[in-house]
């Protein structure tokens, strides 16, 4: 059985009256990492906050259909047991980050605090989440002072903390440089060898080709594709739905169309590199 199901969704926001996403069905399988892919507008957001609980606890508007976790609907839990069940990481830090403590340790466990979590075990989970986000040496300083990419390192341990099963994340590296981008990415991958559920919004197609194990693409609020990364991700013709591929798959395009006998569906540099060395050898 899928660990979150959704079936026949369909939400439209208020004074509109085109849904931004219409019979949308989805499943999705317990400790699996998930791309959603789209162009602006395609309903990506609005997917993920549907997930998290977001719509329709929060924003008006109509919705149809259902969202099944682990066996449950979601309408059926409690808000304090989504927010435990359920991580969501939001594109700007800013909007992430409470300002209710003017540490960053602090900021951390003001979620565990809020659960009545007891001090020491608190402790225990800070000190253990700012290892794996590397930000123990960060746990004295305003989070407000830091730079964007500390920020989001801040934001994600604030959500991980919390021990969520699933985490929805939104283009979390948007903002961020490339050794930022990367460091966020390890981080997501700990979780994912942690059994966590992974579902991520992300443009970088490069580090979701490396990274994710499925992925989902929405256009104009509707789902396109799901599968496997290699099958979805090398289809030439995502193009024209607004869908930048991985650059690998552009080189092995060209290289077939020059005679190059490619392997099929490769999709990271690393891929590439096997393939090239192995036809090397072949000559």
């Amino acid at each position: 059985m899928a660990y979150i199901d959704i079936q026949n969704v369909t939400y439209t926001y208020p004074l509109t009256k085109t849904p931004s996403i219409a019979d949308v069905n989805l499943s999705f399988e317990r400790g699996k990492f998930y791309a959603i892919l789209g162009a602006n507008g395609s309903g990506k957001t609005t997917l993920c906050n549907i997930i998290r609980g977001f719509i329709p606890n929060f924003f008006q508007g109509e919705m149809k259909g259902k969202v099944i976790i682990d066996g449950k609907n979601l309408e059926e839990y409690e808000m304090g047991e989504i927010a435990s069940k359920i991580g969501y990481v939001f594109q700007n830090p800013f909007n992430q980050i409470t300002g209710a403590r003017d540490t960053v340790y602090g900021e951390i466990a003001y979620g565990l605090e809020n659960f009545g979590v007891p001090v020491a075990e608190i402790k225990t989970r800070v000190e253990k989440i700012m290892e794996i986000t590397n930000t123990t040496y960060l746990q004295e300083k305003n989070p407000f002072e830091l730079s964007g990419g500390q920020q989001q390192r801040v934001a994600l341990a604030s959500v991980l903390v919390l021990e969520p099963d699933i985490l929805v994340i939104d283009e979390p590296t948007s903002q961020l440089d490339p050794q930022e981008t990367e460091r966020v990415f390890e981080i997501i991958k700990t979780m994912k060898q942690m059994g966590k559920t992974i579902i991520l919004v992300e443009h970088k197609m490069e580090l979701v080709a490396e990274y994710c194990d499925e992925v989902v693409v929405l256009h104009q609020g509707k789902v396109i594709r799901h599968g496997d990364k290699h099958d979805v991700l090398s289809e030439i013709e995502l193009e024209k739905f607004g869908i930048m591929l991985p650059l690998t798959v552009y080189l092995a395009n060209e290289l077939k169309k020059h005679g190059v006998r490619m392997k099929d569906n490769i999709i990271t540099s690393d891929e590439m590199a096997d393939q090239l060395q192995k036809i090397g050898k072949k000559e």
